[in-house]
């Protein structure tokens, strides 16, 4: 694992992890964390794509992980996915003639969405797990929560538990024993920010035309499954699949089950490498 940082939005430094396989690699996954994570968190997911010939790269987004910023907060959803949309310039600077697929935990996957609605050229598919479009809160408090964020930005209001992230109580107990998301809780604008995304998605879903791939599981107590079934229906993409793991948690990669999970991402993305014309340095 190699560490590097890069200049985000207002010169916060966002700090990344890569990871290179042994030999020659044959594609690019670039993972864009959610909340109550950070691109630490990815190790085993790493290595077994790196074990199949694909790079890893993994931020943390601004004021997260090991990233600059205020813990926990971003004052405009933009802000994300620039950071994000600079990191993956970066990384295709890096390898100019391989395919590059997002993979997008959560939050991570709206902001993965919101960085493919502008840039669907830039890469070659999308991967959504346990996608943070629809989450099990009433739409009115969801309306107050929105109208706090205007008062007191940066009031931390919201917080999930790491116990409905995986059933595995090792995965569990390390993540209450990280420092980097030690009380982890959000303030009321990224909350609203998020929200307000969503919404935007919602009325978006349609111009995402890109292979698609998106994963939940049916156990998920932190964001909705019919979040995803509706995804999938409004998505303009001729090629995309739908994956439902039954009784799963919010973390699909770090739940009991992780190997199908895994060994089903890697099979889509074979599927699409192997389709792949090779591009020429600077082709896009």
């Amino acid at each position: 694992m190699i560490e590097g940082s890069f200049e985000g939005v207002e010169g916060v430094k966002i700090f990344t992890r890569e990871w290179q396989p042994a030999g020659e690699a044959r594609g690019v996954v670039v993972i864009s964390h959610g909340l109550n994570a950070h691109s630490g968190l990815y190790a085993w997911a790493a290595q077994q794509f790196t074990s199949n010939g694909l790079a890893v790269y993994a931020l943390d987004h601004r004021g997260r992980g090991r990233s600059e910023g205020e813990r926990f907060f971003v004052k405009k959803f933009a802000d994300w996915t620039q950071d994000l949309a600079t990191f993956i310039d970066i990384v295709k600077a890096r390898a100019p003639s391989l395919p590059v697929f997002l993979l997008g935990h959560s939050a991570g996957g709206v902001i993965a969405c919101g960085y493919t609605l502008e840039h669907q050229d830039e890469i070659t598919g999308l991967i959504c797990e346990d996608f943070a479009y629809q989450i099990p809160a009433p739409d009115v408090a969801l309306a107050i929560l929105k109208g706090v964020s205007h008062v007191a930005p940066h009031a931390h209001v919201f917080k999930l538990k790491n116990e409905d992230f995986s059933p595995d109580p090792a995965v569990v107990a390390a993540m209450n024993a990280d420092p980097l998301i030690a009380n982890e809780a959000q303030p009321s604008e990224t909350v609203a920010e998020l929200v307000r995304a969503a919404e935007l998605l919602k009325k978006s879903f349609g111009q995402i035309t890109l292979p698609l791939l998106i994963l939940h599981g049916t156990a998920d107590k932190v964001t909705k499954p019919s979040g995803s079934r509706e995804f999938y229906e409004k998505a303009g993409s001729s090629d995309k699949t739908l994956k439902l793991y039954e009784g799963h948690f919010h973390d699909l990669l770090a739940d009991v089950g992780k190997q199908q999970v895994i060994a089903d991402i890697q099979a889509w993305i074979d599927a699409r490498v192997d389709t792949q014309p090779p591009r020429g340095r600077g082709e896009r």
